[in-house]
């Protein structure tokens, strides 16, 4: 797929959840096959990893996102990105060295680039990730939990993580109007991620109701079906043009 210029990024807009502002978007890979057409990385991500194609992959995720990110400074549009790293890039001694060769080669700050682990990919070998984190962090980049809620990470654990912003898992958001059992969850996540200088996204946002409580608890960031599905580039800009419009009308 690498070799034959079959993958593609698609781009869900990241949101401030204050202003309803678009601030971003987080990178998403897609395999263009010719004959079963777009296949989601779930389904092929696990089979990358086995075989150790995966850093390949990486590799192309962060030169196409780093790309992309540039032309948008460049049009002059201030976005950030969010790039996926799996908990076999984390192996990786060269991996902070190249992240940090790209960027400063496109000229963009560091702090424009995100870089989401799940909670699970860093408690497979929590030691080497916070090893690698912390190499990664200290360039600038900043750091995201993914999935934060699903993964088993102590509050001991999440002291010691170099990490900036806590991504909370869609499983939390979905019903987050009608389950009390979630709202008690993101509350006092967002609690302790405010008390802990960390910022915080929703990710899974499928109605105006989540929207609204995210903003009454805080959350800073959100994502999701709500306002837009992954996008190609192009669509990206197009949608963004035409929401920012229909913003700055409504206000």
């Amino acid at each position: 797929a690498v070799d034959k210029q079959e993958l593609q990024l698609h781009f869900q807009p990241k949101l401030n959840v204050a202003s309803g502002e678009v601030i971003g978007a987080e990178a998403l890979i897609r395999w263009r096959h010719p004959e079963f057409g777009i296949i989601r990385p779930d389904e092929f991500i696990p089979l990358a990893e086995q075989t150790g194609e995966i850093h390949r992959i990486t590799q192309w995720v962060c030169i196409a996102a780093l790309d992309q990110l540039q032309m948008w400074h460049e049009a002059g549009l201030p976005f950030m990105v969010a790039i996926n790293l799996s908990a076999i890039d984390l192996q990786q001694d060269d991996l902070p060295a190249f992240i940090r060769g790209l960027i400063e080669k496109r000229g963009l700050k560091p702090e424009s680039v995100t870089l989401e682990v799940t909670e699970s990919a860093i408690m497979a070998d929590i030691e080497q990730a916070i090893e690698r984190l912390t190499e990664l962090r200290s360039s600038g980049m900043r750091i995201s939990i993914d999935d934060y809620g699903t993964g088993y990470a102590s509050l001991a654990q999440l002291k010691r993580l170099p990490v900036d912003e806590l991504k909370l898992d869609r499983s939390f958001i979905r019903e987050l109007e009608h389950n009390q059992a979630d709202q008690t969850i993101v509350r006092s996540t967002l609690a302790l991620a405010k008390d802990m200088h960390l910022t915080t996204v929703a990710e899974g946002v499928e109605d105006e109701a989540a929207w609204r409580w995210l903003q009454q608890l805080g959350c800073q960031t959100m994502q999701g079906f709500y306002f837009s599905r992954p996008l190609t580039a192009t669509e990206f800009e197009q949608w963004t043009r035409r929401y920012q419009q229909g913003l700055a009308h409504e206000k």
